[in-house]
């Protein structure tokens, strides 16, 4: 890790924790609860795979925001390894109250520590998707850009991150509060996929409908050909949540298509996953600026 500040975000951007540690990335690692019994997110794929092979044995697990004392505490403990700047990058503000408490620990922690200096970025994205934010900033430490600069950089930049997510079974969901039990039931009964992304502010919501799995992938294709740029310049991230196959076909497919220049994989991990259940993939990637 080099460069004038340190990058930090949490398990929630689901890149394993063995990328965050090779390229510097600081991640609060989220606790979630299984049964009543607490786990912290280990970051790891194999534990996430036997995550959702609990969801699907019957267990339900549930999920929390990061408070501001867990922030504090967090940039507490490393302040103590180096008083650097640091750039924290947090979960949407559209999706979950986490960036929230993330500003009112800063200001407590600005006000305990006046020299401080904890940049808080709303990312408007989740999963891998403020990941990408994450290893940007890594990148942008590396070429010797200012946390300030990062930070513009970030801001500038997140609106271009496009996601697309879908899935073709709708249980979880339901389980979670985010689709009726009449929009479940229907989907099931019709084989109706839902193609999920991001509005400008972060929000979840359900773009399209397709019928099929190979009709819903045709359509995804056909937007990421509207929206993607300069692919061959870029890495097109895919998540999953537990069909590794599934989602690599997808993948592949995909960069054969378009011409990015790599796949990442990895996993969805709790913190999404515990509202969506095994079966969701999606597609991260460079683009034009989502719309409202």
């Amino acid at each position: 890790m080099s460069g004038l500040f340190r990058v930090a975000t949490d398990s929630g951007c689901d890149l394993p924790l063995t990328l965050c540690e090779e390229r510097g990335v600081l991640p609060l690692q989220l606790v979630y609860e299984m049964d009543g019994v607490q786990r912290v997110d280990t970051m790891d794929h194999g534990d996430c795979h036997r995550f959702y092979e609990e969801m699907r044995a019957g267990k339900e697990p549930h999920t929390s925001q990061v408070t501001p004392q867990q922030f504090y505490d967090f940039w507490e403990a490393r302040r103590v390894e180096s008083d650097l700047p640091l750039v924290h990058i947090a979960m949407g503000s559209g999706i979950s109250g986490t960036y929230g408490n993330g500003v009112i620990a800063r200001e407590q922690f600005l006000a305990d520590h006046p020299g401080a200096e904890i940049y808080l970025v709303d990312s408007t994205l989740a999963s891998v998707g403020y990941g990408m934010l994450a290893l940007d900033a890594a990148r942008l430490r590396d070429e010797g850009k200012t946390a300030a600069e990062c930070v513009a950089r970030l801001e500038a930049r997140k609106a271009a991150v496009n996601t697309y997510y879908t899935t073709g079974d709708l249980t979880y969901l339901y389980r979670s509060g985010r689709v009726s039990r009449t929009g479940m039931t229907i989907a099931h009964a019709l084989n109706i996929w839902p193609i999920l992304n991001l509005d400008l502010e972060g929000h979840l919501i359900v773009q399209e409908k397709a019928r099929g799995k190979k009709k819903t992938i045709a359509r995804i294709h056909r937007i990421i050909g509207d929206l993607v740029t300069e692919p061959s310049s870029q890495t097109l991230f895919i998540c999953h949540s537990d069909i590794a196959d599934e989602a690599k076909a997808f993948g592949d497919e995909i960069r054969e298509k378009f011409g990015f220049r790599d796949v990442y994989y990895t996993y969805i991990g709790s913190t999404i996953g515990a509202h969506a259940g095994p079966g969701l993939m999606a597609a991260f990637f460079y683009g034009k600026p989502r719309t409202m």
